[in-house]
């Protein structure tokens, strides 16, 4: 199922059907539509839609010179009449309506956040003035495709993601020798939009060698390519501010679009933490192609 899900986000502009998503889960289309509920409560149809049109809210609040056409086409739907009709049914508003909103707020320094939603699911900080594109460091480099081994948070994000990484991505690694290397959290949900109990984040560990899988971790490739990355060291409360300010500022002025790669939080080997503080430091990096 992780695999599914997987499938479906990085291939949002294709045609997913049942039979073909079954076969990527190795069960028959019976079986795979009543085990998808079971395991998501949502219908397959119902999740697609969902996961189309949150990918489409984002690019249309990170990348405000492409038409909305392209936008819908992006995320699989076929036109702008099927795609207008789908967003104000979960936005409650028209895209160009969302999209001129979301400029305000850029313009005015405001917090962006799905309005539906009712406070931050990044964490608690409100200053969005720390970080800005004007003075926020991105470089753009290549990163290679690298094995990893993950454990699954499905929930909030900020502080429930540092207990997640202490209570249970910590002594897992500490029990399988794993201790020492890379490590990844792997966003595969914009919390400013998705529902704060249907993000899903992923805490992840390089792999080197052959490993075998223990408890309850799965398996992925994190996908090379080309990302924009920045230096970060503060507090999980002050996180949010800069995934904002990457998408709110710096994208939509550097020429680059976001395409199906999921974000990544990159900690190396000597990545700083203060167990005193909470202070900790790693690489911000957003997937980017040419528009």
């Amino acid at each position: 199922m992780h695999r599914v899900l997987e499938h479906i986000d990085s291939h949002l502009d294709q045609v997913l059907d049942l039979r073909a998503l079954a076969r990527v889960a190795h069960f028959s289309a019976f079986h795979f539509h009543r085990v998808f509920f079971s395991w998501t409560g949502e219908t397959l149809g119902d999740y697609l839609r969902r996961r189309r049109l949150e990918m489409a809210a984002m690019r249309l609040a990170g990348q405000p010179k492409l038409s909305i056409l392209t936008v819908a086409v992006s995320v699989g739907f076929g036109s702008t009449e099927a795609f207008a009709r789908a967003f104000k049914a979960r936005f409650g508003c028209t895209a160009s309506t969302w999209r001129t909103s979301i400029a305000q707020r850029r313009n005015s320094g405001q917090e962006l956040r799905n309005p539906a939603q009712p406070a931050r699911a990044w964490g608690t900080d409100n200053d969005s003035t720390v970080h800005t594109g004007a003075v926020m460091k991105v470089k753009l480099i290549e990163r290679r495709p690298v094995k990893v081994t993950y454990l699954r948070h499905v929930g909030p994000y900020g502080q429930p993601l540092s207990e997640f990484w202490q209570r249970t991505v910590y002594p897992w690694m500490a029990a399988n020798d794993q201790l020492g290397q890379p490590r990844y959290g792997i966003s595969l949900d914009d919390p400013t939009i998705t529902a704060a109990d249907k993000c899903r984040y992923d805490a992840a560990i390089e792999v080197r060698g052959k490993i075998t899988v223990p408890g309850k971790s799965q398996t992925t490739t994190v996908p090379g390519g080309q990302y924009a990355v920045t230096a970060f060291r503060g507090t999980v409360d002050q996180i949010g501010g800069v995934w904002d300010a990457m998408l709110r500022d710096w994208l939509p002025n550097s020429g680059l679009q976001l395409d199906a790669r999921p974000f990544l939080e990159y900690y190396p080997t000597d990545a700083f933490f203060d167990s005193k503080t909470g202070v900790f430091s790693c690489e911000i990096a957003i997937p980017v192609a040419p528009l």
